[in-house]
C-alpha cells in the first residue's frame, strides 16, 4: 500500500510506436502531481493513454494537470485517452462535465484500437 502522498507511474509502450501507456498506482492530488507532472514531460512523449486502474481517488489538481496533458496532445496533434476509472474517479468526471471532453475507455487495448481509426471518438464504457 502506498502513502497518501505518494504516486507510482509506470510507463509502457503501445502497440504503436507513438503511443505511451501511463498506468498510475496512487491517488493523483495536488501532493502527487509534481511526478505525474515530470512523467508528462518527457520529450518523446506523444499519444497517451493514462491508466487510471490504480488510482483510488483524484482532486481538483489532479485533474487539472490530465486536462492539461489533453490540450497539449490536441495542439500537437497527437492522440489522448483515459482508462479504466474506478468510481469515484468517474464520478468526479461527471460531476465536473469532464467525461463529455475526454476520450473515455474502459482498457487501454479499447483506446489503443480508437487510436488505429480514423478520428478519435470516446465510446462510453
Amino acid at each position: 500500500m502506498l502513502p497518501m502522498d505518494e504516486i507510482q507511474i509506470q510507463r509502457t509502450p503501445g502497440s504503436a510506436s507513438d503511443v505511451t501507456i501511463l498506468t498510475l498506482t496512487g491517488p493523483l492530488t495536488i501532493a502527487t502531481l509534481f511526478d505525474f507532472q515530470t512523467a508528462l514531460r518527457v520529450p518523446d512523449l506523444k499519444s497517451t493513454i493514462i491508466d487510471f486502474s490504480g488510482v483510488p481517488y483524484i482532486d481538483s489538481a489532479g485533474l487539472g494537470v490530465v486536462l492539461s496533458h489533453w490540450a497539449h496532445t490536441q495542439r500537437i496533434g497527437a492522440k489522448f485517452a483515459v482508462v479504466a476509472m474506478s468510481e469515484k474517479v468517474r464520478v468526479l468526471l461527471e460531476m465536473t462535465r469532464v467525461d463529455t471532453l475526454l476520450p473515455i475507455f474502459p482498457t487501454a487495448a479499447d483506446a489503443e484500437r480508437s487510436f488505429a481509426g480514423a478520428p478519435q471518438i470516446a465510446l462510453k464504457p
